[in-house]
């Protein structure tokens, strides 16, 4: 029987943490989840492959960057619950551009390691916010909106989205073309901040359009009514 037989999936719904680290140096790059399919597929292929809860699929580690993670060993730990992956990284781990996704003292919130590479170019703008909000979850409020949004009354978040979308729209009336993008760039940032708020990446609305792309919107509409 194959040792990966023994792995102990029902702890966490099927899922498993992973620690990756340089296999050169034994630092620690990132924690993250796999599922049966992207263990499967990081065998198969020696490239990492995760389980992303945010975006809730199978996701190549490197597929938007290209900073791939060519697995060197994996090694299962004594409780069959959690794996280690040893990996050459290509380029940098973490998605603000840091070699490693732990780079924040907790006690004095001193950032340990500095941006190596700038990332936003290869995850788009869009991503690139999202996870500005989420790291801005821990803000003082005082000094942040976003963290001020995040840690209000969720009624006060969700009202602004209302008056944005309001905006917007008065914008789209009056035809004014500049009022119009500024208006719907605040409108995506506060909807980004309320999906922040639920942990939900925008690859999900990604996906979500991708499954509707060449269906028609009145399709589209009655299959919902089905479900």
């Amino acid at each position: 029987m194959s040792i990966k037989e023994n792995i102990d999936w029902k702890k966490m719904d099927n899922l498993i943490p992973v620690i990756t680290q340089e296999a050169k140096t034994n630092e620690v790059l990132m924690l993250a989840y796999m599922n049966k399919e992207a263990l499967n597929l990081t065998l198969e292929t020696k490239i990492a492959h995760y389980f992303s809860r945010s975006k809730q699929r199978i996701w190549k580690k490197g597929e938007s960057s290209g900073h791939l993670q060519n697995v060197k060993e994996i090694l299962l730990d004594c409780d069959n619950d959690t794996l280690l992956l040893k990996v050459e990284q290509i380029g940098v781990a973490c998605h603000t551009g840091r070699k490693s996704c732990f780079f924040t003292n907790l006690e004095t919130n001193e950032e340990v390691s500095k941006i190596q590479v700038d990332t936003s170019s290869a995850y788009g703008i869009v991503d690139t916010l999202y996870h500005t909000i989420c790291e801005r979850k821990n803000d003082d409020p005082k000094k942040s909106y976003t963290a001020k949004l995040l840690k209000g009354k969720e009624n006060s978040m969700l009202k602004k989205i209302v008056e944005e979308a309001g905006e917007l729209t008065f914008a789209i009336k009056d035809d004014n073309e500049e009022e119009i993008v500024y208006e719907a760039a605040d409108l995506m940032y506060h909807c980004l901040v309320a999906m922040a708020s639920k942990n939900i990446s925008p690859d999900r609305v990604k996906q979500e359009l991708a499954k509707r792309f060449g269906i028609s919107g009145i399709e589209e509409k009655n299959s919902r009514k089905q479900e």
